[in-house]
């Protein structure tokens, strides 16, 4: 065999050794690359798209249950744009008997799910527990009483942040200053503000303690339960025995 022949192989078979130690690096840059990648738009679709969150509270039963994990439509009402306060341009403005996710007004760090019952110019009061909306008893088939026979006043639960906005020929609102959690009004909501409600009426904590939403912290409209399971149980693993199969996939109305 020729010295030229020889040498020829020997390159040839260092070149594989080399491409044999470089594999394991290559395979590692690889995988990171695509791991960065399934980063960049999972932030992208969370920041814009959709982004899930978690029921907390029975603050909305029966429509959503404690133990509902939801995914939110965060472009209906015009995705924020991170970092920069601004949003995008909206698809829709939030309607009357919407449910939404926003930012709670006093502590921003934290999401609630209400139904929106108020936009604004609308004039709003309840009567022993029903809503009035422009001078038009509202009929709620999604409301639940779990408490009908009690009424809520008291110092820490404080309602007088509604003599700001109320009616003028109202002259004090239907009851007599301190307001109660099933009887005040009639007020009017301010413009770039909304009010809402928990369907579980009696055990919500929502506009009526604590005023408007404004325009700016409303963060999306939920589509549907991507997954459910009853928490309130002692068994270990619950989220796995214990899952409401017929939830999954429900829309939310």
């Amino acid at each position: 065999m020729s010295e030229r022949a020889i040498s020829q192989e020997m390159r040839q078979e260092a070149l594989r050794r080399l491409n044999r130690r470089g594999l394991p690096w290559r395979l590692v840059w690889d995988w990171l690359r695509s791991f960065a990648i399934a980063v960049v738009l999972f932030l992208f679709v969370r920041a814009f798209f959709v982004e899930a969150f978690k029921i907390p509270t029975g603050s909305m039963e029966r429509t959503l249950l404690v133990g509902d994990f939801l995914l939110v439509n965060k472009l209906v009402y015009g995705a924020e744009i991170p970092l920069t306060g601004k949003r995008l341009p909206a698809l829709e403005h939030p309607a009357r008997g919407d449910v939404i996710v926003f930012q709670y007004p006093r502590d921003p760090t934290k999401n609630f799910v209400k139904r929106l019952v108020g936009i604004p110019g609308d004039t709003l009061s309840m009567i022993d527990g029903l809503l009035v909306r422009n001078n038009v008893p509202v009929r709620e088939s999604y409301v639940t009483h779990t408490d009908p026979g009690t009424d809520v006043v008291s110092e820490e639960e404080n309602f007088s942040w509604q003599s700001g906005y109320l009616v003028k020929a109202a002259e004090g609102g239907i009851t007599p200053h301190p307001w109660t959690r099933n009887n005040w009004g009639p007020i009017v909501v301010p413009e770039k503000k909304y009010f809402v409600l928990g369907d579980n009426r009696d055990n919500s904590l929502d506009s009526r303690f604590w005023g408007f939403v404004p325009d700016s912290l409303i963060r999306g409209r939920p589509i549907f339960v991507y997954y459910s399971y009853q928490p309130d149980t002692t068994r270990a693993f619950a989220w796995l025995t214990r899952i409401r199969w017929r939830r999954i996939g429900e829309r939310i109305d």
